[in-house]
């Protein structure tokens, strides 16, 4: 790796303290109302009931046809967010065809919880649509993860991180999606051979994480092909450094996988969000995602068998 790329990912891990410091947003409105939304309970984890959001297609009959789904994990830095964050790209979604949902999970402010906790929730969010596809309308072999910076770091987990299953649950339904489109995702955990850090942020990192930061650290995972994948990235983010998806991206697509990745000048950490700035960037980069989901043939109808 070259000098200039090891100095890129000393900062990158040192900069995910800023992510898991971030103040608490997206509170006020939790638990979230979103109108025409239909909600169910997909796990029941000590004590606590995580709900996932659900957006069909007018007319949708799962009877007749099965869709492509997509199941979005909202940011917060893994201790606080909301699953209405992606209740817009849900809507947009619906309307081209795809069942949206977005998933709640236990975040450390709420529920007292580390990163590991996230991810699992992220899983079993995914596992319980596909557990549930025939009754939802839902096509098995077409389900997307989504989510941006810490969402999107649990929906990488979920592509390319094979540990960190709930062991209750059926473990032979994959959680693993079948493509992911990320929004400036913390995909680097950890140091990359011959990085040295400051070992006291090291260990702080690791702490709240809840196991070695590597074991979470969706670069050091891709070792096979992963789902094809999109990410939309400011260049100028600070909280996670557009090198470090730029290093994730290649390494894919070495393997042979398919990483798209899509950089916007003058962008900050959460430009993409519904809402900010006149909604341009929010226009933009679901321009994008739309563009990546057809490709993929996401938006098709499957009739079903008789």
């Amino acid at each position: 790796m070259r000098t200039r790329d090891i100095g890129f990912v000393v900062i990158a891990v040192v900069a995910l303290m800023t992510i898991l410091n971030e103040p608490i947003f997206g509170q006020r409105n939790y638990p979230p109302k979103m109108k025409g939304a239909a909600e169910e309970v997909y796990k029941r984890v000590d004590g606590i009931e995580l709900k996932i959001y659900r957006f069909d297609p007018v007319d949708h009959s799962p009877k007749k046809e099965k869709l492509a789904a997509i199941v979005f994990f909202f940011g917060g830095g893994w201790r606080s967010g909301n699953p209405q964050q992606f209740e817009q790209h849900c809507r947009l979604l619906a309307e081209r065809g795809m069942v949206a949902f977005t998933a709640d999970y236990r975040v450390s402010s709420r529920h007292k919880t580390l990163v590991k906790e996230c991810v699992a929730d992220g899983k079993s969010a995914i596992r319980w649509v596909r557990t549930n596809a025939d009754r939802l309308g839902v096509d098995p072999n077409r389900i997307v993860a989504g989510g941006g910076s810490a969402g999107g770091h649990v929906a990488a987990c979920a592509g390319i991180i094979k540990a960190f299953e709930s062991k209750s649950e059926d473990l032979n339904v994959t959680s693993r999606p079948d493509a992911m489109v990320l929004f400036n995702p913390a995909v680097v955990l950890a140091p990359i051979a011959g990085i040295t850090l400051d070992k006291e942020k090291l260990a702080t990192l690791t702490t709240r994480i809840g196991v070695d930061s590597r074991a979470l650290s969706p670069f050091h995972h891709v070792e096979h092909v992963v789902p094809p994948t999109l990410i939309v990235h400011g260049k100028d983010d600070t909280t996670v450094l557009y090198r470090t998806v730029e290093l994730f991206a290649d390494k894919i697509n070495a393997k042979q996988g398919k990483c798209v990745l899509v950089g916007y000048e003058g962008q900050s950490h959460g430009f993409f969000n519904h809402g900010r700035s006149g909604n341009k960037m929010y226009e933009a980069t679901t321009n994008e995602m739309v563009k990546f989901l057809s490709e993929q043939g996401m938006f098709a109808a499957t009739p079903t068998k008789k």
